[in-house]
């Protein structure tokens, strides 16, 4: 029995671009594509009974960030492909619910490394997203800490931390609560911004 696949939506305002990542998604054989539309479209009606939502949109950032945070409220879980790679345009995607960020110029072996990512549960945040004007003051952490950032920003669960890590639950517990009172920072979505900031990337685009 053939495993299910991984429902897509493609939604794109680029007719021409919308084919292209079609022709992408409908190439993978564990993906099936459930519609392809535009963003009006989208706004409209729920994309379906997809898993992922593969977003393209010429819409100013504050107007696409609505509709990510309206897809992400509909139980999508949303790969933004933006042609803009300043790290400030990502962090407002991942603070409006976006697991997925990938450059326009991106192969389509990254694209579908990204959309299966984030169908798994892991976050995908394309390499070539420079840090801009963006400035960080926050102190010194530790290599563990570094570390538990790391998996933090990739979707782990503290459970996965641990198992990762070799240590326990509460020695993870522990780390976060430092970063805390480091950082003042305890949110998922927090640490994640934190961690791009740093430049603590190295495994937030790994496909595993």
């Amino acid at each position: 029995m053939s495993p299910q696949p991984t429902y897509v939506a493609v939604i794109s305002d680029c007719p021409l671009l919308r084919r292209g990542l079609s022709h992408v998604i409908d190439g993978a054989p564990d993906l099936e594509r459930v519609t392809s539309a535009s963003q009006t479209d989208v706004q409209r009606e729920e994309a379906g009974d997809a898993d992922v939502v593969l977003l393209n949109t010429r819409a100013f950032v504050g107007e696409a960030c609505k509709l990510v945070t309206q897809l992400h409220e509909h139980g999508h879980k949303i790969v933004v492909l933006s042609a803009s790679t300043v790290q400030t345009d990502l962090v407002l995607f991942i603070e409006a619910g976006a697991r997925g960020y990938v450059s326009q110029h991106a192969e389509e072996t990254e694209l579908l490394t990204a959309v299966r990512a984030v169908a798994s549960g892991r976050n995908y945040f394309s390499t070539v997203v420079n840090n801009g004007n963006m400035h960080t003051q926050a102190p010194r952490i530790t290599q563990r800490e570094r570390q538990i950032l790391e998996l933090v920003a990739n979707g782990a669960t503290d459970r996965e931390i641990a198992s990762k890590l070799n240590i326990s639950e509460h020695t993870v517990h522990s780390h976060l609560d430092r970063l805390a009172r480091k950082t003042g920072f305890r949110r998922r979505a927090d640490l994640t911004r934190l961690a791009l900031q740093r430049g603590v990337t190295g495994m937030l685009a790994e496909e595993g």
